[in-house]
């Protein structure tokens, strides 16, 4: 089982200075790179250029710059350039696929905030000891840099990696565990609908409120954003000191909110883990849930458009995703996969117009948001709930054909 911890690093000035240039120096071999594989798609008789013929010329690189390329780790630029590989491989499957194909683009510095060891002792060295209370991560060019170790790491560690978060530093480590130790079962089971007026409903008839955490920010991420929006666009380093205080400021505004998102989302996980053997949820996809309505052209006027509420769509892929569903359910995934938990997601088509008690589908069940009214029976409760039990029952289902 490989399980991933991510640590605060305290580097001092030099460091700081250090971390900056190395990331500086990955993100031009990152663009070098691309640039060259561009050259080779527009010029066709040139072999096309792939991640084995750049891997070999790193040597070459770095004995012609080595106060830039050459101080840093090979095997963390073998990493950039894998990276860069990876790019171009998900860039052909969306093209076999028929999708929006969204080729490559070159990363500016402060958009490449991601370094990679792929094998601690290489380049790098995660130095904890139990009895240390001071942790270190020594980096290749950059030193032994103090890092804030808030739990313990069980495992062996596979690859580090260093990432930025606006002025802050993080360690991010890769570990591989043995199997975990299930939690006692508790010969309970769940089913959850998620929802936009409360977060979740289960079918014990419980609900978790949603918090709202990106429209509670909004005013004061409007206001920072027009502060923003008064300085003219320009590179980083071309900034001055009231620019760069702007976009700090819309930056860690979109990053309390990331986090406080993340919490909510690990507290209702993990409660949920706890409490229950089984959890059964829709298979959202939640990708095309927030896709922006096909515009409707006019007939009568050429080259004019019918309303096709996109406006009213936009309010609801924006409360969708300050939601967070994708994010919770990944998270409760992982959680559940170290408690011994099972989770099953289910076709979420009809769970909310079903009735539980005579099971007759109709959209006329469902006459307002809140309620569900059974038209054949007259079955009456929240229509959330309804949902929720509907899921549990198709997951149980689903369990009880899969050990048949």
């Amino acid at each position: 089982m490989i399980r991933a911890y991510t640590f605060l690093m305290r580097p001092t000035v030099g460091q700081r200075q250090a971390l900056t240039e190395m990331l500086r120096d990955h993100c031009s071999l990152y663009n070098g790179a691309l640039q060259e594989r561009r050259d080779a798609y527009r010029h066709v008789s040139v072999t096309t250029v792939r991640y084995g013929d750049q891997s070999a010329q790193l040597k070459e690189i770095r004995a012609f710059d080595p106060e830039c390329q050459g101080r840093w780790s090979f095997s963390s630029q073998q990493a950039t350039l894998r990276r860069l590989d990876k790019a171009f491989a998900a860039f052909f499957r969306r093209v076999r696929a028929g999708e929006k194909p969204g080729y490559p683009r070159f990363r500016g510095v402060n958009r490449f905030d991601t370094v990679e060891f792929p094998k601690d002792g290489d380049g790098c060295r995660w130095d904890s000891t139990p009895q240390d209370p001071v942790t270190r991560v020594r980096f290749q060019g950059v030193g032994h840099v103090k890092v804030n170790r808030h739990r313990r790491v069980v495992g062996t560690v596979k690859t580090v990696s260093v990432k930025r978060e606006g002025k802050r530093w993080y360690v991010v480590l890769t570990v591989e565990q043995g199997e975990p130790e299930p939690l006692p079962a508790t010969g309970s089971v769940v089913g959850i609908d998620m929802g936009i007026a409360d977060f979740l409903a289960d079918s014990d008839g419980g609900f978790v409120s949603n918090p709202r955490h990106g429209r509670t920010a909004a005013a004061k991420l409007a206001d920072a954003q027009r502060a923003l929006a008064r300085f003219p666009r320009r590179k980083a380093e071309g900034r001055t000191a009231s620019h760069r205080r702007a976009a700090e400021r819309v930056a860690d505004l979109h990053r309390k909110v990331r986090r406080q998102r993340l919490d909510h989302a690990h507290k209702t996980a993990l409660d949920l883990v706890r409490a229950r053997d089984l959890i059964a949820h829709e298979d959202l996809v939640i990708r095309n849930m927030v896709k922006a309505p096909a515009p409707r052209p006019d007939p009568d006027r050429p080259g004019g458009f019918l309303p096709n509420g996109a406006a009213a769509k936009a309010g609801l892929n924006r409360s969708i995703s300050d939601a967070g569903w994708g994010v919770f359910l990944t998270i409760l995934h992982a959680k559940a996969e170290s408690a011994g938990r099972e989770v099953i997601a289910v076709d979420p088509r009809n769970t909310s117009r079903t009735c539980p008690k005579c099971g007759y589908v109709a959209a006329e069940n469902r006459p307002v948001r809140d309620i569900f009214h059974c038209v054949g029976c007259g079955h009456t409760a929240h229509a959330d709930t309804v949902a929720a039990v509907n899921v549990l029952r198709a997951g149980l289902a689903r369990r009880n054909a899969q050990a048949a």
